[in-house]
């Protein structure tokens, strides 16, 4: 019995090692083809991504990564940063279009709304220099044409009258003593009547009206005052058996045939206009017919409301067709001169910087950051970085600046990166 038991315990030994001595051969089998199998996946990865990264890179803007053409590289490492190379059918996908930089004489047109008024240096003010009543009213109606010499109306003043008394008196005076020996007393005879027909002129009596008191020998009663100017009568206070003074404003002669012209302008188009700039103005109501004339006054302040500057202009008014408080359109003319110009389009301004493509033979576009001035009617004076005759992306640029940007950040990249060397082959 015990001996059955020992051969029984024997057996089981030697069956439980021999199944210990295969488990832990299999395990040890299992774990090293395991290891083998992870070393040959990082393997295959680190190729695939070797292999994968010139693939990728060549799809980038503006990068040759595939190393097939030692030329092409030469020729991308020779341009700006940021060249782009863009194949016929992409342009064509993208829209490019292309314009060519001139030379051009350029002119701009403000156009703005005048309105219409009368020349404040053109408008005579009538008064009498001394005080009477009006006995006689010759131009009774608002509006009407006078010229100049034409009469207004006749006052009565005792003060002219006993003037004019004291005229005659020193002319009588002057003649009977001309003929003494005394020059001292001829001398004096001479002052008085000369001071008394000077204070006649300043009371605004003409030289003839002076002669007809010479040729008459009498005072006269009533004294006619004339129009100063030709024009239209604009306002008139002069009325019969009215008595006036200095003071009163009898009449506003205005004279019209030239007017001036009021346009406000926005503070930003100032630094275009100047005197003597020519203008141009047309009437709504006439269409086709053009008046001509020029900046005479720019105002030296800004409305804080409007953001605008009054300018005045002055034109003829021969015909008397143009009308105060008329409106009008008004266009001012700005000469540039000779300037380069390129389609406004062609140009991407960030704020801070300005930039044009400028198309190299093959299909590369080149960035060109360039100095802009004034824009208008779709074109923009470009004062330095480019030059006549070269030819720029019209249309299609914010693709391609996009693709410049993105090539460029990707050269900055690879060039940071050691062991990366672009331009050959890997």
């Amino acid at each position: 019995m015990t001996l059955t038991l020992m051969k029984r315990a024997l057996a089981l030994g030697a069956a439980l090692l021999i199944t210990g001595i295969l488990v832990g051969g299999g395990s040890a089998y299992w774990y090293a083809a395991r290891k083998e199998a992870a070393r040959e996946q990082v393997a295959a990865a680190a190729a695939q991504q070797a292999s994968a990264t010139p693939t990728n890179m060549a799809n980038m803007p503006g990068m040759d990564m595939s190393g097939n053409s030692s030329d092409q590289a030469a020729q991308m490492q020779n341009m700006a940063p940021g060249t782009v190379i863009l194949d016929p059918a992409t342009q064509q996908k993208i829209g490019v279009t292309y314009a060519t930089v001139r030379r051009a004489h350029m002119q701009r047109t403000i156009n703005t709304v005048g309105l219409v008024q009368m020349d404040d240096e053109k408008i005579s003010r009538v008064h009498v220099k001394v005080a009477g009543w009006i006995s006689k009213v010759d131009l009774d109606s608002i509006g009407k044409l006078v010229k100049k010499g034409q009469p207004l109306f006749t006052l009565y003043s005792p003060d002219l009258v006993s003037t004019e008394e004291e005229y005659l008196i020193a002319r009588k005076g002057q003649e009977y003593l001309s003929r003494t020996p005394y020059t001292d007393v001829s001398s004096g005879a001479d002052s008085l009547l000369s001071a008394t027909r000077d204070r006649l002129r300043l009371w605004d009596i003409s030289d003839a009206q002076i002669h007809n008191l010479d040729s008459s020998g009498k005072a006269q009663r009533d004294m006619t005052l004339y129009s100063p100017i030709d024009g239209f009568v604009m306002t008139r206070n002069a009325f019969e058996q009215t008595y006036v003074t200095p003071e009163t404003d009898l009449y506003d002669i205005a004279d019209l045939s030239t007017i001036w012209v009021y346009v406000d302008i926005f503070e930003y188009e100032a630094p275009f206009v100047h005197v003597g700039q020519s203008a141009q103005m047309q009437l709504t109501y006439e269409p086709g017919k053009t008046w001509r004339g020029k900046v005479t006054y720019v105002y030296p302040t800004l409305d804080p409301k409007t953001r605008t500057i009054k300018v005045r202009l002055e034109f003829p008014n021969p015909g008397y067709e143009l009308k105060p408080d008329m409106y009008a359109d008004v266009r001012l003319n700005v000469d540039y001169g000779m300037n380069t110009l390129v389609p406004s389009e062609a140009v991407l301004n960030s704020g801070t910087r300005q930039v044009a493509f400028v198309a190299k033979p093959n299909g590369y576009f080149e960035p060109r950051e360039i100095k802009i001035g004034d824009q208008f009617d779709g074109q923009t004076i470009v004062l330095a970085g480019l030059q006549p005759g070269e030819k720029i992306v019209a249309s299609g640029n914010f693709l391609i600046d996009s693709e410049s940007r993105l090539g460029a950040a990707m050269q900055q990249m690879m060039a940071s990166m050691p062991g990366m060397d672009m331009g050959k082959k890997q």
